[in-house]
Order: structure tokens, then C-alpha cells, then sequence
């Protein structure tokens, strides 16, 4: 079954209940031993897979041991800044670079009176 948003929030969580269990089953893991990995209870795993609601902590403890938490990333990415905000931003980026002092300048030696150089 594909998520959609006319699905209702209990078809939602039984097929990531379902998808969940799927990639625990294709790992070989069983439901104490992804529990135990993740930190949560046997039942906490069972009932993520049932599709019965759990603590958002619980979920994303099985997604970490699954290896899947950076798809939470994916899920909901940061949100990127309003062009109001790029312009503020844009007003902080260097237009050029500083030059350094003569005395930092290995080549150049300070100018001293009576070193003109000819036609000066």
C-alpha cells in the first residue's frame, strides 16, 4: 500500500508497521533482539509492527538500530530559508578579500625618505 494523505492515521501506522516488521524479518532479527538494540521493550516493537501507536522515542530508537533514522531526513527536510531571509544572509557574505599589511608581505619593504627612484 502506497502512504497517502487521504489514508487514515490507522492505515498509516499498520503499513509502517508492516514495512517495519518486513525489513526486520529481511535482517533476520527478531522482535527481542531489535528490541534489545534499540533500547525498548519486545512489546514496543510488536506494537510498532501492529500498527498500534507507540512514543515517538520508541520509533525512532527502532529506526536508529534498523539503520533507517536518516530517513527521517528525507521525510522532513530543513526547510530552506525565505528570500527575505537569503537577502538578509547575502548582505553578510564577503564581497572581497582584505588586503594584508606591507609588513606581512615577505617582497615588500617599507618606503623610507630619499629612496625615490629616478623622475620621482
Amino acid at each position: 500500500m502506497r502512504i497517502q494523505s487521504l489514508n487514515s492515521d490507522e492505515a498509516v501506522l499498520a503499513e509502517l508497521g508492516r514495512r517495519l516488521a518486513r525489513t526486520r524479518l529481511e535482517r533476520n532479527i527478531s522482535q527481542a533482539q531489535l528490541g534489545e538494540e534499540a533500547g525498548v521493550s519486545r512489546a514496543t516493537v510488536e506494537r510498532l509492527e501492529a500498527g498500534e501507536p507507540v512514543k515517538s522515542t520508541g520509533l525512532i530508537r527502532v529506526l536508529r538500530a534498523l539503520d533507517l533514522l536518516e530517513a527521517l531526513d528525507r521525510l522532513v527536510p530543513e526547510p530552506l530559508p525565505s528570500p527575505v531571509e537569503r537577502l538578509k544572509m547575502r548582505g553578510r557574505e564577503r564581497q572581497r578579500a582584505r588586503g594584508g599589511s606591507s609588513q606581512t608581505r615577505p617582497s615588500a619593504k617599507p618606503w623610507r625618505w630619499g629612496e625615490e627612484g629616478p623622475g620621482s
